[in-house]
């Protein structure tokens, strides 16, 4: 389908904004009138530009408060309508927004307010234009898209039709069912809007709070759905009121729309039946199985020797060194480990390789989830892993069986390989992101590799709240962590710092593991004494496993499924080890242990500094 976006949704000028929805592959935008007027550039100007840029311009809005008013203020709103109808002219435009009277209605009765909405458009009709009336979550009298649909039935006009708003509509917890029973030609438009749900006032919800669709907690699949059982075959456009991206770099915010328009597309694609013949004008994407393992990560660090002799403790085996690059193998069970040597940037997991089925067909999916290939070079003996960049830098490789010999580069023997007992394995991973595309990482994730998102969940750290979100493949194989990290990280003296990710690595036995991990020189973080005291009297623990458990650095978690056991080493820069042992069938991550260790990790971090002065 068409794709749009409001021009509200972007930092920057109307110019900047437009250029930016042209270089992400907009096929057309909505312009919001306060960036018109702030603009210096005239509507004819603005006109030739999108022309310029490829951009149609799809949608002028809002034009407030038109309806259920008296009559004499009605003729007010009928003079500044069609003061607009003329500005459009100018600009080229047909459709303009009209949002239901939040402000200044006085007058609900159906018949009068549809008798005012028909003669607007007969008004838009003198100038060719056309209405999309649009029902507000806070309007006055009209507040649901079905009564905003009664209306323009009542009121019986060409040029009149309604505007569908997925935030107007799950904020209220309204029904999308009904959308298919209003015919195709009557939805003039179409605006797509996400959002946590925050349990807040419509109004101050709306205005600071809207995500891209998959972003946030509403069923935008489900809305899809039904806009293309109803036959919609127009625009598809994005109205996101946002203060993060008001301050967002226009190109990454206008990449990352693009991006949520695509992956809604295919989503409505998998549950609408192949007979539709409106199915066809969603656009798909390259389809993929659920990826369900990841078979390498890679480590860049400034401490490679710290980290290696951090892999060393926890059992991980030294393969060796590429046969062309500075980089290192280290293996453990089922966990490979690449660790890559960087001059002054710290310890941070900077790609994460996928096995697939086909590399080909997971790149092509990636690319049209809007990722940049990652290049890098190989020599002709060598294997090319197929890759791109996610929205906060993180790299994706993908590996498929003619790929799966790379160890050999670092003078591995597969079948060695192969043939390790798997007594370790990758349980999770944990990466922090900027806030700024925090939403735009986790749905290109969710998206490229067909996870699934859990319901995220708020950690309070020493440095601001925490905001973390759990993605899962359908088996379970993946489990991937994104945490939105505060706005600024520092410690305590006020210097930026990296705030820390981690690698989680799943053991049978890890009272076992983490004592003979000690003895070869595991540096465990500190934990607490008033943790220990305050689990054991929630869990009614003997004092000898308490001990024990507090000597070890061992925290504990038990709900209904089982129980959960874990570890942290310290960090190292901004990565640290946690072990986890899982007992029955525990799927959590030890809901309140994390804002211990992120306590700890901070004293830790204090007492080093006092200690290296």
């Amino acid at each position: 389908m068409k794709t749009s976006i409001a021009t509200v949704c972007l930092s920057g000028t109307l110019e900047e904004k437009m250029q930016a929805c042209a270089a992400a592959g907009f096929d057309g935008i909505e312009i919001f009138e306060s960036d018109l007027v702030v603009s210096p550039s005239s509507p004819a100007e603005i006109r030739a530009l999108a022309d310029r840029l490829g951009l149609t311009l799809d949608l002028y809005q809002p034009f407030r408060d038109l309806e259920g008013v008296s009559d004499e203020l009605f003729a007010k709103n009928l003079q500044r309508l069609e003061a607009k109808f003329q500005l459009m002219q100018e600009l080229g435009m047909d459709l303009i927004l009209v949002p239901s009277n939040a402000g200044t209605a006085t007058v609900s009765d159906d018949t009068i307010i549809a008798d005012q909405l028909r003669q607007a458009a007969q008004l838009a009709q003198r100038y060719d234009m056309r209405i999309a009336y649009e029902a507000l979550a806070w309007g006055r009298y009209v507040n649901t898209y079905w009564h905003s649909w009664q209306l323009v039935q009542a009121a019986d006009h060409p040029n009149l039709g309604v505007c569908l708003d997925s935030f107007h509509i799950f904020s209220r917890a309204d029904d999308p069912s009904r959308i298919p029973e209003i015919p195709a030609e009557k939805i003039y438009f179409v605006q797509l809007a996400d959002a946590q749900d925050l349990g807040m006032d419509l109004l101050p919800w709306s205005r600071h709070h809207r995500v891209f669709p998959g972003e946030g907690s509403f069923d935008m699949v489900e809305f899809m759905t039904y806009l293309t059982e109803a036959g919609y075959t127009g625009p598809l456009s994005l109205e996101i009121f946002n203060d993060v991206f008001r301050e967002t770099d226009t190109n990454i915010t206008a990449a990352d729309g693009l991006r949520s328009l695509r992956w809604i597309q295919q989503g409505a694609r998998g549950r609408i039946t192949p007979d539709n013949p409106v199915r066809e004008h969603l656009t798909a994407m390259p389809k993929i199985e659920p990826v369900e393992v990841i078979d390498h990560l890679e480590i860049s660090t400034d401490s490679p020797d710290e980290c290696g002799a951090l892999l060393g403790a926890l059992g991980f085996k030294f393969i060796g060194q590429h046969r062309r690059k500075s980089v290192q193998l280290f293996v453990a069970g089922g966990v490979k480990v690449v660790l890559s040597p960087n001059v002054r940037g710290g310890t941070y997991i900077s790609s994460v390789a996928l096995q697939v089925t086909d590399s080909n067909d997971a790149l092509a999916r990636a690319r049209a989830l809007g990722a940049p290939v990652v290049s890098r070079p190989v020599t002709a003996d060598e294997v090319r892993l197929p890759g791109v960049y996610g929205p906060g830098g993180m790299q994706l490789f993908f590996v498929d069986a003619t790929s799966a010999g790379w160890p050999i580069e670092f003078g591995a023997d597969l079948d060695q390989l192969a043939a390790s007992t798997n007594t370790i394995r990758l349980d999770h991973l944990n990466v922090p992101e900027a806030r700024d595309h925090f939403g735009a990482s986790v749905l290109f994730t969710l998206a490229t590799l067909r996870l699934t998102a859990l319901e995220g969940q708020d950690v309070a750290s020493p440095r601001g709240l925490v905001h973390s979100q759990v993605l899962e493949s359908p088996e379970g194989g993946i489990r991937w962590i994104f945490n939105q990290v505060p706005r600024i990280y520092t410690n305590r003296s006020g210097e930026p710092v990296r705030y820390p990710g981690h690698i989680a690595l799943a053991v049978s036995d890890l009272e076992q593991r983490a004592a003979t991990a000690i003895d070869a020189g595991l540096a465990v973080l500190p934990i607490p004494t008033n943790y220990y005291v305050d689990l054991q009297a929630r869990f009614g623990l003997d004092d000898e496993t308490v001990e024990r458990w507090q000597s070890l650095g061992i925290l504990y978690d038990r709900n209904a499924d089982g129980e959960f056991l874990h570890l942290y080493s310290e960090t190292i820069g901004g990565l640290f080890i946690e072990l986890v042992q899982r007992v029955g069938s525990y799927r959590d991550y030890g809901p309140g242990n994390a804002a211990v260790r992120l306590a700890a990790q901070e004293q830790h971090e204090q007492q080093d500094r006092v200690f290296s002065r």
